[in-house]
């Protein structure tokens, strides 16, 4: 409720400015936000909800005497721990299959009325590989009629040009069907030069068209800022296979994004152990003192998860790494901080 109304009161001057209902905001942008914002707070609210809970035990001396009653430590972790797995499940489905569906609803309704930078065409200059020896270039891409004009690829073997083939222009003429090793697009105005050392074959077809299966479709010019958050995982592994068999280095975010939500229903886990660590014992401040201890660690496990993330997706750093670093960490702290704990 309290990010709803801070989101709200951020955007509603644009939602009065632009052309939208109170039925769009409602029902295509906030019913889509809540999950979105779920999503990434739920292990700190696991974890400030176990140090409430937790606290509130101590405080009133029933952990003192569920010990004094032969109950061990471990032994009373043990509900904690399922109903944390209970709710790192629930994160994980959602993480997979659920949010990532809402999540496509709530940007592009941001992206066309709050931040139409949000989603972007690529249209001038376009350079990209379809396979590991095989480099496309488009000169422009028209949006009207999604129609790639000046049209090249080029294919290598052995690091030397031995095929390339032009078009003034290319039009999709049919989707990939099953089998099929791309789309079916018609090549206006094309040539086709065929090198063998110093020896050239060419083949001009001024004014005439030819069909060709190439690797693209129009939706690959059309690019959202957090795309990999609108796939579900299943569409997320066939984008980076896809992306990898051209040889290319370009699916860093969208590996981080998979590791992510592998890893985000861990981070309940952990946090849950050190929730109960920080709040178990009772201590002069009581509930207060928990509560400003648990922020300090989400705090700080928000931050080193931004480090290394942005070191995943930017430099060298692998993108599981990156990912599962904060929870490594932080795991041990939780288990050093479990072993240590009053018991």
């Amino acid at each position: 409720m309290i990010a709803v109304t801070i989101d709200f009161f951020e955007k509603v001057d644009k939602f009065m400015r632009d052309t939208v209902t109170t039925s769009e905001v409602l029902f295509d942008y906030y019913l889509n936000f809540i999950p979105w914002i779920n999503g990434l707070l739920w292990p700190l609210f696991a974890m400030i909800a176990v140090i409430f809970f937790t606290s509130r035990m101590a405080k009133d001396s029933e952990i003192v005497a569920i010990l004094s009653s032969g109950v061990s430590y471990y032994r009373m972790l043990v509900p904690f721990m399922v109903a944390a797995s209970i709710i790192a499940s629930l994160l994980w489905i959602g993480n997979n299959y659920v949010i990532p569906n809402s999540t496509k609803i709530k940007n592009e309704f941001e992206s066309k009325h709050i931040k139409r930078s949000a989603k972007k065409t690529l249209s001038n200059d376009i350079h990209f590989y379809t396979q590991p020896n095989e480099k496309v270039y488009i000169r422009y891409f028209r949006l009207r009629d999604s129609t790639p004009q000046n049209f090249r690829l080029e294919r290598f073997a052995d690091h030397e040009l031995r095929y390339m083939l032009k078009a003034k222009s290319l039009k999709l003429k049919e989707k990939n069907s099953e089998g099929a090793e791309g789309n079916l697009w018609t090549l206006n105005n094309y040539e086709i030069h065929t090198f063998n050392g110093l020896e050239e074959e060419l083949i001009i077809g001024k004014g005439e068209k030819m069909d060709t299966l190439l690797n693209f479709a129009p939706e690959d010019f059309i690019r959202y800022t957090k795309q990999m958050e609108m796939m579900t995982t299943p569409d997320l592994k066939e984008y980076i296979a896809n992306e990898q068999s051209k040889g290319m280095d370009t699916a860093k975010k969208f590996l981080v994004e998979y590791h992510r939500r592998n890893a985000d229903p861990f981070t309940i886990l952990i946090l849950t152990l050190l929730g109960v660590a920080v709040a178990s014992r009772k201590v002069r401040g009581g509930m207060g003192f928990h509560l400003a201890a648990g922020v300090v660690l989400g705090a700080a496990f928000v931050i080193i998860s931004k480090f290394s993330t942005t070191f995943s997706s930017n430099l060298s750093l692998s993108p599981a790494i990156g990912v599962w670093l904060p929870n490594m960490v932080f795991g041990v702290i939780a288990i050093v901080m479990i072993w240590r704990t009053q018991k």
